[in-house]
Formats: structure tokens, C-alpha cells, sequence
């Protein structure tokens, strides 16, 4: 999971599916991170805890880290949450391989429209819909490769 800052979209998108794939029993390891390191060693975003808490989901644990590329190597997909997050992952990718991994994580509810989930960051009040939105694609994505 893969946003800016790795501190609102993606430890929720990270948070969201790694509980979707503990309740299913699957043996999933869920990371995130952001394409730059201006928040590298901070926990997530107020908004995200609340939103995520709310949700039966901690996610106090984690702490951002900036996107590399052995992150491509390692995971089997890379969700980004919008274009300008997608257009940075992709020149990290060294083969067709690893850019084929590379996705827009909406496309999971709205197939091939590239929408991106909007950054709650300047507006707390935007953390519901980006949850909703990111649970839903999550579910997909459960329902998909499980």
C-alpha cells in the first residue's frame, strides 16, 4: 500500500487489509509505504488511528518508511492510492515483472477507471470516505486472491 507520506491512505489501506486477511485466515503479510520520506519514522496520521480504531482496527504500531525498490522484489503487488503515487513507484520497477505488479488499489472497486483515493491530510474530515472507500477495495482484493 502506497501513498505520499505513508502516514493517511496507505496505514489505512495497510491496516484494512491485513485485519480482511487475519479474519480469513490467510497468511498474508501486508506492508505500506509512502513514495517520499518526509514522515519516515512517524506513526500514522490522527485521522487514520481514530478511523481505523473505530473500525476494531489498530494501527498505532506502524511507522512510515519511504517506498524502495526491493519493495517491488519482495511483495507480489503494489497498490498505489493515486496517479501521482503510481507515476513515482513505476521508474523503480527494473522489469516488466515488477511495473505489472504496480496498481491503482481503486481499480479493485472501479475496474479500469484509475480513480485515486483522495488525501484526507489537509481535511480531517475526509478520513470516513477514504475509509470507506479503501474497505471496499480491500474486500475486493479478499475476494480476488483468497
Amino acid at each position: 500500500m502506497v501513498c505520499l507520506g505513508n502516514i493517511c491512505r496507505s496505514p489505512m489501506a495497510e491496516g484494512i487489509l491485513q485485519a480482511k486477511a487475519d479474519a480469513k485466515g490467510l497468511n498474508w503479510q501486508v506492508d505500506s509505504a509512502g513514495t517520499s520520506s518526509w514522515h519516515v519514522g512517524e506513526k500514522p496520521h490522527s485521522g487514520s488511528i481514530k478511523m481505523a480504531r473505530q473500525n476494531g482496527i489498530d494501527i498505532t504500531a506502524q511507522r512510515s518508511r519511504q517506498l524502495k525498490g526491493e519493495d517491488l522484489k519482495i511483495y507480489d503487488l503494489i497498490y498505489a492510492m493515486d496517479t501521482s503515487n503510481y507515476n513515482n513507484i513505476i521508474p523503480l520497477a527494473e522489469t516488466q515483472e515488477e511495473r505489472d505488479k504496480v496498481k491503482m488499489i481503486l481499480n479493485e472497486s472501479f475496474p479500469g477507471q484509475n480513480r485515486s483515493v483522495p488525501d484526507p491530510y489537509f481535511q480531517t474530515d475526509g478520513f470516513p470516505s477514504v475509509f470507506a472507500l479503501l474497505n471496499d477495495a480491500c474486500e475486493k482484493i479478499i475476494e480476488r486472491y483468497s
